[in-house]
């Protein structure tokens, strides 16, 4: 037997922290961080010195590197780094990884 709608309407901090964030279009700022923390939980110290951006622009991960040996060694990882961070961040976020 399923409950009563009345009885599910009770809220989490979380949920209600959600949706504040949505009504007021914080998401794309914590998406960012998230993002951005990520990346250095992920990679590194090693790898995080010689990153010098990161930005998400329409399901595309933008890292940009001072290091083209660097570059040239994680492109070999693309397809792991982009399955990485999604599971990490707990959702597709990434679709497409440029190293510039």
């Amino acid at each position: 037997m399923s409950k009563s709608k009345r009885e599910n309407d009770s809220f989490s901090i979380e949920d209600l922290m959600q949706s504040f964030i949505k009504e007021n279009n914080l998401s794309k700022g914590m998406q960012k961080m998230k993002i951005e923390e990520t990346w250095t939980k992920m990679m590194g110290p090693g790898v995080v010195t010689h990153t010098t951006s990161i930005r998400l622009q329409n399901k595309t991960l933008i890292i940009q590197l001072k290091s083209s040996v660097l570059r040239e060694e994680l492109s070999y990882g693309k397809e792991k780094i982009i399955k990485m961070m999604n599971e990490e961040l707990g959702e597709e976020i990434i679709e497409k990884l440029m190293l510039i």
